[in-house]
């Protein structure tokens, strides 16, 4: 992992060489495929006649041509990521890309339709060397705390890159008698400057340079299919990438129907919906690192799949009922009311897609293991290009069945909400999280300091004072990692919190005196969670305070320290939680005053540096805690 000190803010990546000449050469490649395909779907459009490829048909082969190429070579380019050093991949596809543009702009100059679908396909191939690499680059090059946002920037710059690329093809093909020499020109100008910046990329090294390239891609698919499927979180992830991929085409696949169609508008209205959309998107990218305060926060995914439906329905009703009329003219259109709705809709639907993906693809990144990171990256291509193919095909099936395009967003709304509640039964964890960011920002104001201190790799042991019921909640809220929490078996048997605890899979212990079967079994499983590399916490005061000091510690920490003296031991503060509705005020009760401090109350969290449990003491512990707490 990277250790660069952290930015300021993601945007200060762009004055960074680490991040800078990456940024320019991906935003650079996904502009130009952009040019070349709407200028090549207009060519076609408006200002050829030809009878073997029909207007109608044009955008869909167009579309199908840049993405056949993820299907039949993902597998290939993702061995190939792992295998060498990527910035010497990149200068070598932004080399092809040149390649490709200077056949472009021959057929543009000429004509030749037949070329530019070739250059349509070789530039989808482009793409599908350049993803696994663009993507296995940024863990290499940015720390934890940085991902969240640099992939942000990634995901915003795409969309901005994909308008910009649409309108300068639109406007540069419909020039009079030299649109398509000027097309072929800018596109030819644009590989050579993605080249230039893919020069000024920065050594990173292949993390399996032994790799023997495998090239046959259907067996190869299914091996990084299995390699993903040995991290079920990765795995999961991948699928919930894949299914936004599928909800978001239905959208931006009928883009042009649902503006001609249904609200009434002429192609620049279209224009305007994709616009909105990819803004939308880029700007739920960049509140990432915002919302997450610069953690990978895959709570934020909930809560993007609860905004994508809430707003695909009402796109629904919002677009319901509007009175026919001739089309209309972007002014003429946005001077209505009821399109400012759909367009808030839009907009929004957008937001919380870039909410729900950036998260999944951070995760993916830090958690998939560094030798086939970029193999596992390469699987998630193969499988975006199944679903956005199975999405065009099933939207066109409910349309030629009679559904209007409305009706199709609404399915999609309904279709997202039953995913979105299935991802969250198979992964707690996504579930966890949210429950987690909300309670650290809207039940209280949550202030973390010292997080740097809590491992984002390797096994550790947190220690915590107790204060109330929903400590293990704000401390998941603060770790980048799950964490597995030894607790005390009294409080699994609370309605809510038990039900929550169980869920995240915390291990119920009693005292040795009570029920010593427990006691050995929960230090047993503790030392297994450890031993798979992960964090354990616990509470050595063996219960929550019932007067608001720190108590003394018992010896359980001690026990689970044992014969692991270089095991890294984080000692933990949580600060003013005393006197909320969660801890034991009311006559050792808790829970008995709803709102008792109000809501967004401060509490805080500290961490301290860690400690070797070799060098650790009950007494030495308990102080570094108490000391922690007057900070």
């Amino acid at each position: 992992m990277n250790t660069h000190s952290k930015p300021s803010s993601q945007f200060s990546l762009l004055g960074q060489r680490r991040f800078a000449p990456f940024f320019w050469t991906q935003f650079l490649g996904a502009a130009n495929d952009n040019i070349s395909k709407f200028a090549l779907t207009v060519m076609v459009t408006y200002q050829l006649q030809l009878h073997w490829l029909p207007p109608a048909q044009a955008g869909l082969v167009i579309a199908a041509l840049f993405i056949l190429p993820f299907v039949l070579f993902s597998a290939t380019s993702g061995q190939l990521a792992d295998k060498y050093e990527k910035s010497r991949l990149m200068r070598f596809v932004k080399s092809f890309e040149i390649a490709i543009m200077a056949v472009a702009l021959w057929g543009f100059w000429q004509g030749q339709v037949a070329v530019l679908l070739a250059c349509v396909f070789m530039m989808g191939m482009h793409s599908t060397l350049f993803g696994p690499v663009k993507f296995a680059y940024l863990p290499q090059q940015l720390n934890e705390q940085e991902i969240t946002g640099g992939n942000g920037m990634v995901e915003m710059g795409t969309f901005v890159a994909i308008i910009l690329g649409n309108l300068l093809g639109g406007l540069l093909i419909a020039l009079p008698e030299v649109g398509a020499l000027y097309t072929g020109i800018a596109c030819l100008g644009v590989a050579v400057l993605g080249r230039l910046a893919a020069q000024f990329v920065p050594h990173s090294p292949a993390p399996d340079p032994a790799l023997r390239i495998n090239w046959n891609p259907f067996t190869e698919t299914w091996r990084n299919l299995r390699l993903a499927r040995e991290n079920i979180v990765v795995f999961r992830s991948l699928l919930g990438i894949s299914w936004m991929w599928f909800f978001g085409v239905v959208f931006l696949a009928n883009f042009p129907t649902f503006a001609k169609e249904v609200l009434h508008g002429n192609e620049h209205v279209a224009s305007l919906l994709l616009v909105v959309f990819s803004v939308g998107v880029g700007v739920g990218a960049l509140l990432c690192e915002l919302l997450s305060r610069r953690h990978v926060e895959i709570g934020l995914v909930p809560m993007g799949a609860i905004g994508m439906t809430a707003f695909a329905v009402d796109l629904y009703f919002a677009s319901r009922g509007l009175a026919p009329s001739g089309l209309q003219s972007v002014p003429v259109f946005l001077s209505q009311a009821a399109h400012w709705r759909v367009l808030i809709d839009l907009g929004l639907l957008a937001l919380f897609t870039g909410l729900y993906s950036v998260p999944m693809y951070a995760l993916i990144q830090l958690r998939s293991q560094p030798s086939h990171r970029a193999r596992i990256i390469a699987a998630n291509n193969i499988l975006n290009a199944l679903f956005m193919v199975a999405s065009s095909l099933l939207a066109g099936i409910l349309l030629g069945a009679g559904f209007t395009v409305p009706e199709v967003f609404l399915a999609a709304g309904i279709a997202n909400a039953a995913m979105a509640l299935y991802i969250t039964l198979l992964m707690p964890e996504y579930l966890l999280r949210f429950i987690a960011f909300i309670a650290s920002r809207l039940v209280y104001r949550f202030k973390l300091r010292g997080d740097e201190n809590i491992p984002t790799q390797g096994a550790a042991v947190l220690v915590c004072n107790h204060v109330s019921f929903v400590d293990a909640v704000l401390l998941m809220a603060a770790s980048p990692r799950p964490i597995c929490f030894l607790m005390d078996h009294r409080i699994f048997a609370q309605p809510v919190l038990g039900w929550l605890f169980r869920l995240a899979k915390a291990i119920p212990i009693a005292s040795q005196k009570d029920d010593p079967a427990t006691y050995e079994r929960a230090f047993a499983q503790a030392r297994q969670v450890l031993a798979e590399g992960d964090l354990v916490c616990i509470f050595p005061e063996g219960g929550i305070t019932r007067d608001g000091e720190l108590q003394p510690f018992k010896g359980g920490v001690m026990k689970l320290l044992e014969g692991q003296p270089q095991l890294p031991v984080v000692p933990l503060a949580l600060q003013n939680l005393w006197g909320s509705f969660f801890s034991r005020v009311e006559r050792g009760e808790a829970m008995v005053k709803p709102f008792r401090r109000g809501l967004f109350s401060r509490v805080g969290l500290v961490a301290g540096t860690p400690l070797k449990a070799g060098e650790v003491t009950l007494e030495r512990l308990r102080g570094e805690i108490a000391g922690l707490l007057r900070t």
